[in-house]
């Protein structure tokens, strides 16, 4: 089938787009999540699907990209923010309710393979899709084609604890996963909420707190500053284990400008190499990259 549909199951809404095999966009819906409603999400997801497919008189595959991944060992969901999902056969119930084959993949995973098919880091051998918003994500794309992993957690380096901590890093935030210290407590954009309203006492957003940096307040460039200097630190960890020739940003605090600059210009201290040529970039294609990684799930 030449058209691809990809799904992008959010915590808040479901968009579906349609794609030629080319990457050429010909639909695009969305719709609100049904919360913490399992059977009303896969009829959701049906209903998008087929009113997309009577609209273009075609049918075509379907790649799911959903929060959490699937579990080799029982074929369930595990580690999705959205929990109604946990523990559910969610590509099996899709498949049949679909009467076709589903290809599922974690929404990092599917803005990085995005990225790297024909978004900021096509071409590039190997790329690091990041994922920078309530939560923090991440995935790996190898030679065009999206890593799993034995476990399918390849790239959650979000779960992983903040390299080098200092002083009040230590032990870090509680996080959700059980832990604390987590890359994500600090770098997710309510990590850098809390962090900044720690240090100064001003309950500000992450994006308040970006835009209000670039303005030259005082306090919110400190804060800014101290996420830079982190997330130099943890890329550095990625960097020296991976090694991406194209490291893309992805979620809300994407849109910060002064990441791309900033953070290079850190993390050579932390890197283990005399240079570092990785490449931090933005992203083509947004908020539309997971969708659109989805619905490439069937041509990698």
């Amino acid at each position: 089938m030449s058209l691809l549909l990809g799904v992008d199951l959010g915590g808040t809404k479901v968009e579906l787009i349609a794609l030629t095999s080319h990457g050429r966009e010909l639909l695009r819906r969305r719709t609100d999540t049904p919360q913490g409603n399992y059977p009303e999400t896969i009829r959701t997801i049906v209903k998008l699907v087929e009113e997309a497919e009577d609209e273009l008189a075609e049918r075509g595959t379907v790649g799911i990209g959903t929060p959490g991944a699937v579990s080799a060992a029982t074929g369930r969901l595990k580690n999705s923010n959205s929990v109604c999902l946990n523990g559910m056969p969610l590509r099996e119930d899709l498949a049949r309710a679909l009467g076709r084959p589903v290809r599922l993949a974690n929404d990092a995973d599917c803005f990085a393979l995005s990225e790297a098919v024909d978004g900021a880091a096509a071409r590039a051998e190997i790329v690091f899709g990041v994922i920078l918003g309530t939560g923090v994500g991440g995935g790996i794309v190898v030679r065009g084609r999206l890593l799993n992993g034995a476990n399918a957690i390849a790239g959650e380096w979000g779960h992983n604890p903040l390299p080098w901590p200092q002083g009040v890093e230590r032990p870090g935030p509680p996080c959700y996963c059980g832990r604390s210290g987590c890359i994500e407590t600090f770098l997710s954009g309510p990590g850098l909420a809390r962090d900044h309203e720690r240090r100064t006492g001003e309950s500000l957003d992450a994006r308040t707190i970006a835009e209000r940096a670039e303005l030259g307040y005082s306090t919110c460039r400190g804060s800014m500053a101290l996420y830079e200097d982190r997330l130099a630190r943890a890329l550095a960890h990625v960097i020296n284990i991976v090694d991406p020739h194209v490291i893309v940003l992805g979620g809300g605090l994407s849109n910060c400008t002064r990441l791309y600059a900033n953070v290079p210009r850190l993390w050579g201290r932390y890197v283990f190499s005399d240079r570092v040529d990785t490449k931090l970039v933005p992203p083509r294609y947004g908020d539309s990259s997971g969708v659109r990684g989805a619905a490439w799930l069937w041509k990698r």
